[in-house]
């Protein structure tokens, strides 16, 4: 069971961020992001999106630091990646 943190080099809303994901489970995630004082709003899917300013707390928690592609790499073979739906619906029936 790991948790995992991208660099903060995505921008938005005036800060930097970066993503937490785990390997295991959405469970242990909510655990970590709460023990770094990290929002419940922050949650996003299948991540949380982390400002900078608690990124070196993440770190010291634990979080073992990623690029962004090894990151989604350990999120989707976890079988926790949940895409963005894009377009519309299909049809019912």
């Amino acid at each position: 069971m790991t948790v995992y943190i991208d660099p903060p080099d995505w921008p938005g809303r005036g800060r930097m961020w970066s993503h937490l994901v785990s390997d295991s489970s959405y469970e242990e995630l909510h655990a970590f992001a709460v023990a770094i004082g990290c929002p419940r709003g922050a949650f996003d899917r299948d991540h949380y999106d982390v400002p900078s300013t608690l990124y070196q707390a993440a770190v010291r928690a634990g979080a073992v630091e990623v690029g962004c592609k090894e990151l989604l790499r350990r999120l989707t073979g976890a079988g926790l990646r949940r895409p963005r739906r894009r377009g519309p619906a299909p049809p019912a029936g």
